[in-house]
């Protein structure tokens, strides 16, 4: 039975390289976004390079879209190896104070909701080998630091420094809640500003190094937090 990785947040960056590093390593992987035209090119450049692929329109941020997901991937492509969790709501929210209550919860629903919603309908399949795992991209404004919390204010970020907190805080319980079955739990974070355009600038994150960092914790199955400076 092949090993299918469901990548949840495809997009120009850091989902492309997943998405062939994983798929050079043998797995089937399944494209999972929004962008429907986005998904299908993503397929034809993976097929192009001899990896099964599948694209899956869905929003990562609706629980009941999510869930419809998983089922739709186990049913085409088989069982679920890996939930790939890369994706980012979007939500822009410079300042706490000028947000509005529903604005304020809609930046929890990907990095909380979804992700647990995915975690649970997949949880079946990730328990069936001992080779399952929830590998997680998040960024370094979810630490709680003083300097952190300054670059948020100046940076008026406040809305996806809150995201990746909570996003953070989740990896560490899922991580305590399912090692037990036999589920790896990892997070890959990100510091930098990531490269997804091709620039030159030796300031932004190469994708292809958190790619290649996500590789290695889930080969190793050990730390449960990365980091890429």
């Amino acid at each position: 039975m092949p090993k299918v990785s469901m990548l949840v947040g495809y997009g120009p960056g850091t989902g492309v390289k997943l998405a062939e590093k994983f798929g050079g390593e043998g797995f089937s992987v399944a494209l999972i976004g929004r962008d429907e035209n986005r998904l299908n090119a993503g397929v034809s450049a993976l097929k192009a390079k001899n990896i099964n692929a599948l694209a899956v329109t869905a929003d990562a941020g609706d629980p009941a879209s999510i869930r419809a997901a998983v089922r739709k991937v186990r049913s085409e492509v088989g069982p679920i190896t890996i939930l790939h969790w890369n994706a980012y709501g979007g939500v822009d929210v410079s300042d706490v104070f000028a947000a509005d209550q529903a604005t304020l919860d809609k930046v929890f629903d990907v990095a909380v909701f979804g992700l647990i919603a995915a975690t649970d309908e997949a949880l079946p399949d990730l328990k069936r080998n001992g080779e399952g795992a929830v590998l997680v991209s998040n960024g370094a404004f979810g630490l709680v630091s003083p300097q952190v919390d300054e670059a948020v204010i100046n940076l008026h970020v406040m809305g996806l420094a809150l995201s990746s907190a909570a996003k953070h805080k989740v990896v560490g319980l899922l991580e305590q809640r399912l090692k037990g079955e036999g589920v790896y739990v990892g997070e890959v974070m990100v510091y930098r500003a990531i490269n997804t355009t091709g620039s030159t600038n030796a300031d932004l994150v190469d994708p292809a190094v958190i790619a290649e960092r996500h590789w290695e914790i889930y080969k190793a199955r050990g730390e449960t937090r990365a980091e890429v400076k």
